[in-house]
């Protein structure tokens, strides 16, 4: 079986046969995300999908003829919210089903309350996000994305004239949330001689690195701070200006945990005005939108929320949603039960 969407491709060996038509638990989806476009047919084989997304009716009505069917809903952060209000409309729903790692985008309290399960992915993207910070900060400060542009638009026969970048041994990095993202990119980071230090809510005792107890703290010991945290409503705009004060005309700021983490307007104003000296951004307060005054920048890298994505990671993840989808209906252990104290 094969499938190719947005760049993926896939061949799954050894697929489960479809199950018969009426035996097929109803499985809700209000809007599809990346995966559910990607493996679309395999939840097909296995589901009774509600696609409310296609029904011509309003939301609330398709959720009313589905109030008492809906155990589990499958969601994705960037298209689907699940509020407190959501869950009222679905009194039969037992499991949330998260196709990412994050779950700032679920109400878990009130899934607590409700006795509601939550999945997510577990760590299955945190290597390639890792990896994608160590590219954001070499691409900023090497200018490589730049240089290539450079080059394609014809520039160089015309003139020698490119800006040389800087050096990436010795800098000093503070890592803002020392989770699994965080860990594993410390470690690449000291491959490159660079100086780690980091802010997290609380020391790490596994960890040599320096601990900074407030992330101003961090950032004013740092040339470049990178963001790895969740997103919470303690973490919500805790990249502010003090922070960015701290950090200085020669800072830079890399953002590959989630976009409102920073304060995106005040961020926006000081590397316009000069006040630190560049930033590379895989997430945004308002995605899909990204401020256009930052294309203009030639000391800003720009990614569209892809930093956790490669193909071998984006099969894990179908396979893990599969496997806690699996377990649900069939009453037995889920494979990544997300607490409310994550």
């Amino acid at each position: 079986m094969g499938q190719e969407i947005n760049g993926f491709h896939h061949h799954l060996n050894g697929d489960a046969p479809p199950l018969p038509g009426g035996d097929r638990p109803d499985l809700l989806v209000l809007r599809p995300g990346l995966l559910f476009k990607v493996f679309e047919q395999e939840f097909l084989s296995k589901f009774n999908v509600l696609k409310a997304f296609e029904s011509p009716f309003p939301l609330d009505k398709y959720l009313r003829d589905h109030a008492q069917s809906a155990r589990a809903i499958l969601c994705e952060a960037i298209v689907t919210r699940i509020t407190a209000d959501l869950l009222l409309q679905l009194p039969a729903l037992q499991l949330v089903v998260a196709d990412g790692t994050g779950v700032n985008h679920i109400d878990l309290v009130e899934c607590h309350r409700r006795g509601i399960s939550v999945t997510n992915t577990g760590d299955v993207f945190s290597e390639d996000t890792a990896d994608y910070g160590v590219g954001l900060l070499i691409d900023v400060l090497r200018r490589i994305s730049r240089a290539d542009a450079f080059v394609r638009r014809g520039s160089w026969p015309l003139t020698a004239e490119f800006p040389v970048g800087r050096k990436v041994r010795g800098k000093r990095v503070g890592i803002v949330g020392l989770g699994n993202i965080g860990t594993k990119l410390a470690k690449r980071l000291e491959a490159f001689g660079c100086i780690v230090s980091y802010n997290s809510r609380t020391k790490k005792q596994s960890a040599a690195y320096d601990f900074y107890p407030t992330v101003v703290d961090l950032a004013s010991q740092s040339d470049i701070l990178i963001i790895c945290c969740s997103l919470t409503e303690k973490t919500r705009h805790i990249i502010n200006a003090e922070v960015l004060n701290a950090l200085g005309k020669n800072g830079i700021l890399i953002n590959i945990g989630r976009g409102p983490i920073v304060d995106e307007e005040t961020l926006v104003n000081y590397l316009l005005n000069g006040n630190i000296a560049g930033a590379a951004m895989d997430v945004y307060e308002n995605e899909p939108r990204v401020p256009s005054e930052l294309f203009r920048l030639d000391n800003v890298v720009l990614s569209p929320h892809r930093g956790a994505f490669t193909q071998e990671a984006f099969f894990d993840a179908f396979k893990i949603v599969m496997g806690n989808l699996d377990a649900f209906f069939s009453n037995t252990y889920l494979l990544t039960p997300v607490t409310t104290n994550e």
